[in-house]
């Protein structure tokens, strides 16, 4: 496939001396060095938010990205995982630059492809781009997290965008039997998962051993909304801790059971205003934060404040993992039922952990499990098929 046509342009991410992100236009570089990364086996940002981008120089601005090329090789393994057969209808969520449509499109003949997404310049670009490489699969432009807008059914749902949660749109326009394929954000991680549509409309699978991360999908053309959040917690304390931010950013498959157990926290990185060190933080909307620095040794000095000790939180995830024998993410079931719970669980031992965008890990055991014990670690049996 000529990605080049996909990819006419596009911006290489570059560090100032702030340690802000700055994205290079690709036309500040020759042909060769053009031809070089779009061949290449990575992402590449293809726009801008407009409400957060600002020139920073010629050919360079800070921002948020919108929209990107995936890497191919990320793109291949979900392709191989969707398991297309001839005569199989594709809806993809997340047209962007047309590339990932025209894969299906040469694969099972346009007429059969569907792609949709939120910003029509993107739809528009990516119209022409597809009929310079001969596709003329079916575009449109809406909401992906809504479906196809036409309310067509399909035997396969592929998202090149992340989501919280699986949206009922994709299960309704799903024939039972049918394969969705998409990014799952849950917090502080988030992986794909391929879940397969039944009779009652239950989306069941696990998590796949592919590890790439998408863009979250945006409920408006221009970017991304902003999030309310209150302000940062006072200090409350300064301790030791055997997990350190070095182990939290190795290990995937840590970070995602992480996620099981701290549902709506978020993992970002922190510069001390004093030493200028790079941080680990976790954070919550109510100002709850717990950090430590991103250094070789093995004892970790975290500090923390809000009402709740995140990293404390993060301790007994990791615990539960290195007893399991530090399960890789594709040992994960995930589901989503028909009336819309979702929840992951442990597939060796059928132990479910529910996943929602806010709240408290142990308040989830109590509505799960109708306890009253407050545990931090959230894996309870998975009931029945039918239980309540």
């Amino acid at each position: 496939m000529p990605r080049h046509v996909f990819v006419p342009t596009w911006y290489r991410q570059e560090t100032n001396d702030r340690g802000i992100a700055v994205w290079r236009l690709c036309e500040a570089f020759d042909r060769d060095a053009r031809l070089a990364a779009v061949y290449s086996d990575q992402t590449l940002v293809t726009a801008l938010d407009p409400d957060t981008a600002e020139q920073v120089g010629e050919h360079a601005w800070t921002g948020v990205p919108t929209s990107s090329s995936t890497l191919p090789s990320l793109m291949a393994h979900m392709l191989e995982d969707l398991s297309v057969e001839d005569g199989h209808r594709v809806l993809e969520i997340g047209t962007g630059s047309g590339y990932n449509a025209a894969l299906p499109s040469a694969r099972l003949g346009d007429s059969l492809v569907y792609s949709v997404d939120i910003d029509p310049d993107l739809v528009e670009s990516a119209r022409s781009q597809l009929t310079t490489a001969g596709f003329q699969p079916h575009l449109a432009v809406g909401d992906g997290q809504s479906g196809y807008p036409a309310h067509s059914v399909f035997d396969r749902i592929i998202a090149t965008c992340s989501v919280p949660g699986i949206p009922a749109a994709w299960i309704e326009q799903t024939r039972p039997g049918g394969i969705i394929l998409a990014d799952l954000s849950l917090g502080m991680e988030g992986g794909l998962v391929r879940l397969a549509v039944d009779e009652e409309r239950r989306a069941l699978g696990h998590f796949t051993t592919a590890t790439g991360r998408f863009m979250a999908a945006r409920g408006a053309a221009r970017g991304y909304s902003r999030c309310e959040r209150a302000p940062y917690a006072p200090l409350a304390e300064e301790r030791a801790s055997k997990v350190t931010a070095a182990d939290i950013r190795a290990y995937y498959p840590f970070r995602l059971v992480a996620a099981f157990h701290l549902p709506g926290v978020e993992l970002v990185y922190h510069v001390d205003d004093g030493t200028g060190d790079m941080e680990l933080q976790l954070q919550r909307r109510d100002g709850a934060w717990a950090r430590a620095p991103l250094t070789g040794e093995r004892v970790a000095t975290v500090t923390y404040g809000g009402a709740v000790d995140l990293w404390e939180r993060t301790e007994a995830a990791w615990l539960w993992w290195d007893d399991h024998g530090r399960p890789a993410q594709d040992r994960f079931g995930y589901v989503r039922e028909a009336d819309g719970r979702e929840y992951a669980w442990h597939i060796p031992d059928g132990r479910r952990c529910p996943s929602a965008p806010d709240g408290d890990a142990s308040d989830f055991v109590v509505s799960i499990g109708k306890r009253k014990d407050k545990t931090t670690a959230c894996f309870l049996p998975i009931p029945p098929k039918n239980s309540p």
